[in-house]
């Protein structure tokens, strides 16, 4: 971004640290925290003209950031986040069993009932399917209940300074101001995560911004304590990141003994969710799949000439999935596999009919079609 704050007083922090050493423990500690917060004021307001450059008036940005305090516990967790290159030590099944439980899905299916009608309009003009509107929202705050309680002007400007994200975080922050500029939500209610998401769909600032819908008519677009613009939201986030409406996302299947995979292995990465693009195969069309003797565990395939990738997110043997282009706008919405698989399990829990809902799950058959 022009005129980004490349975080030029690194130095004089360490030097300030330095000088500070060798006094007490609890005084070097204090003196510490004292020469963050006046290297972080200084970052503040050399902040300031990107921020006026990307229209953030002037009043507003001394009614928000006077006085603003560095908060180290936000920064902590950030740095404190896995590897996402690395193989994880959490297994696709013990990730899936934290998330995913009777009690969640049993709320989305009543939630879904209550709400049909706002479901119904809202894919009519998403094209995403009412069931995973709402395990979108399940899975990100349980339906609301959970949605954060971090000031988030306060964590964005902290991690922006800590520089170790700071093109993304500099950018959340002058979304977040651009939000509180237009009157969409007060200071002391601008409030998510450790990392700066909020509402109840858990949208960064820009998210909504770019995203945020009016689902009701009422000319907002309340993503914080209107339900129906919760949902409303989600569906024009995925459809944005190319959903496309009566199309699968994924299916479970079997696959044969002597299963070949270095011969579908996937030889081109991809641009965005770069991470993860060596967990799946190459695309090939279903038909492909077919002669290589994959079999869909229930349901059927999509259409042969339909392109689809296949991984197996605890490794061979232990449950495999062909994924179709839909599932890459659910990565968009969270680039893990583990969160968007069990977001579509999720969708398939509250997309059953009650009678069928009594009955127990055999195995990782739910992704729905």
């Amino acid at each position: 971004m022009a005129g980004l704050p490349r975080n030029p007083f690194r130095s004089a922090v360490s030097a300030l640290l330095v000088a500070v050493a060798v006094a007490g423990p609890a005084r070097a500690q204090d003196d510490a925290l004292m020469a963050r917060q006046l290297a972080f004021e200084a970052w503040v307001e050399a902040f300031k003209p990107t921020a006026l450059a990307a229209g953030v008036p002037a009043a507003t940005l001394d009614r928000e950031l006077t006085g603003l305090a560095y908060h180290q516990r936000v920064v902590d967790l950030d740095r404190a986040q896995p590897d996402r290159s690395a193989t994880s030590s959490v297994t696709f099944a013990a990730y899936l069993a934290q998330r995913l439980n009777n009690a969640r899905a049993a709320q989305g299916r009543r939630l879904r009932q209550d709400m049909s009608a706002t479901l119904a309009s809202v894919e009519a003009q998403s094209g995403v399917p009412g069931a995973l509107l709402v395990a979108f929202w399940g899975m990100e705050t349980s339906y609301g209940a959970r949605t954060g309680n971090f000031d988030l002007v306060r964590s964005l400007a902290s991690l922006a300074f800590d520089g170790r994200r700071a093109e993304l975080f500099t950018a959340e922050l002058v979304a977040a101001l651009k939000l509180l500029d237009r009157g969409v939500i007060s200071r002391g209610a601008l409030v998510g995560s450790w990392a700066g998401a909020t509402g109840q769909p858990q949208f960064l600032p820009s998210s909504w911004l770019a995203h945020g819908r009016d689902g009701d008519g009422d000319g907002k677009a309340d993503i914080w304590n209107n339900r129906a613009d919760v949902l409303a939201s989600i569906g024009k986030f995925l459809a944005d990141k190319g959903w496309r409406a009566g199309q699968p996302w994924a299916t479970p299947v079997t696959v044969p003994p002597g299963f070949d995979r270095e011969r579908v292995r996937n030889l081109t990465p991809v641009g965005s969710c770069a991470g993860l693009w060596w967990r799946h195969s190459r695309w090939l069309p279903v038909r492909e799949w077919r002669t290589l003797g994959l079999k869909p565990v229930t349901g059927a395939f999509a259409a042969d000439g339909e392109l689809a990738s296949f991984i197996e997110p605890d490794g061979p043997g232990t449950g495999g999935y062909l994924t179709y282009g839909n599932y890459r706008a659910i990565l968009r919405y969270n680039c893990t596999n583990y969160y968007a698989l069990s977001v579509s399990l999720l969708a398939d829990a509250v997309g059953r009919d009650p009678v069928a809902a009594s009955a127990p799950a055999a195995g990782p058959d739910g992704v729905r079609q």
